[in-house]
């Protein structure tokens, strides 16, 4: 299959979706489709991988998205020749598929990875007045009937498109994760480095640093637990455009010793981070698949979370991390558990390695393969229209 996936952005923009498209290109490259990504900005990058089709676009602050309303003309010549296209992102990604691949009988398969009812300032910050829960719930329903098939990660947010009006059906696939580096690590980083005693509990956040990962609920609580006990601290690995002013809080909350900021860190050495904590912390609610809570259980660490769609499809209370409600109290509380409860900690950490297996990137990505096969099979009968055959006449008169 010649399979297009069409983002707003791509590296060196680091997200979840980033990684998404990475890890499921790669794979899918080993099994012998070919495998191209459509998206804007960056120009001057020079990618470590091949068939990355950049068009230019104008950069929205410092969000590493790009605006742009049409594709270059190779970009579009290329589109045109897929197999299938798959949309991760649906407003400018979507609309380019719309406007040049439905035209011409190219099937659309769109992964909605994010909750755009929670994430439009972070997502859109230049339009965010414009951009509400209303603006969403006219879009995206209307855009998901024109694609062929739609996916969600989670069963979670599944339930959100459908409280947003989406009346289609939606397939459930996970997003995968390379679990071998996280589970395989021989060597983790030295807890002495970040002055951290060896027989302390530290709790880590490994992830963009950013508004919609909630971090100063993360901190405020962190602080509660601080006050209790002295042998407890904080790693934040990573970096974003909040670090600045999470790191005037953690000065104002009084934490300064018990927290540490590694700022970005390589990809590659997540792992040996992740392996020096004793449990992984997250208050994000934004996030419908985070893959840094299924990397952090496939390194053996138990998550505390907030039951919402995404980490609490994931997370199972008590067995392989805890859940809270959406209250610092309550969240504090939990904290304080999957502090002081040793055994319990031990155990769960246990189940969740187990239970990440399930996120295996070559499951994950055959059971995606099968999904594109079946849809092109049932968009077959389209492309004998008259009004596509006419479409790909005039692009091949236009090359």
């Amino acid at each position: 299959m010649r399979i297009g996936l069409m983002a707003d952005a791509y590296k060196p923009h680091i997200s979840g979706i980033t990684n998404f498209m990475a890890l499921n290109k790669q794979v899918m490259e080993k099994l012998g489709h070919e495998v191209f990504i459509f998206t804007f900005g960056e120009m001057d990058y020079i990618d470590d991988e091949v068939n990355v089709i950049r068009s230019p676009g104008l950069p929205l602050i410092d969000t590493g998205y790009y605006l742009n309303f049409s594709y270059s003309r190779e970009a579009r010549k290329l589109l045109h020749t897929m197999d299938i296209v798959h949309v991760q992102h649906p407003f400018l990604s979507g609309s380019m598929a719309l406007r040049y691949c439905r035209p011409r009988g190219i099937p659309i398969i769109f992964t909605n990875h994010t909750r755009y009812d929670l994430y439009a300032q972070a997502y859109l910050p230049v339009i965010a007045d414009f951009v509400g829960e209303t603006m969403i719930q006219a879009f995206l329903p209307s855009f998901c009937r024109a694609c062929d098939l739609v996916v969600t990660p989670s069963l979670g947010m599944r339930q959100v498109l459908i409280s947003l009006g989406v009346d289609v059906p939606i397939e459930v696939i996970p997003n995968g994760v390379d679990l071998t580096p996280f589970q395989k690590i021989t060597e983790s980083v030295k807890r002495t480095e970040f002055g951290f005693k060896s027989d302390d509990v530290v709790l880590i956040y490994a992830g963009r640093l950013g508004p919609e990962k909630n971090l100063p609920y993360l901190l405020r609580a962190f602080a509660g637990v601080v006050e209790a006990f002295d042998h407890v601290n904080l790693l934040i690995v990573g970096d974003g455009p909040e670090r600045d002013n999470l790191q005037d809080q953690v000065k104002h909350l009084g934490i300064g010793s018990r927290v540490h900021f590694t700022g970005m860190v390589p990809y590659e050495d997540i792992p040996r981070y992740l392996m020096a904590g004793d449990a992984f912390v997250t208050a994000s609610v934004s996030e419908v698949h985070p893959l840094s809570v299924i990397e952090a259980m496939a390194a053996s660490l138990p998550v505390l979370g907030i039951t919402s769609p995404g980490v609490g499809d994931i997370v199972r209370d008590g067995d392989t991390g805890l859940l809270s409600s959406e209250d610092v109290a309550a969240f504090t509380a939990k904290m304080v558990k999957i502090v002081t409860e040793h055994d319990r900690r031990a155990q769960m950490s246990v189940n969740a390695r187990k239970a990440a297996e399930v996120y295996d990137i070559q499951r994950t990505t055959r059971n995606l393969l099968d999904c594109y096969s079946r849809v092109i099979d049932q968009s077959a009968s389209r492309k004998r229209g008259v009004r596509i055959k006419i479409a790909r006449f005039f692009d091949k008169w236009r090359s």
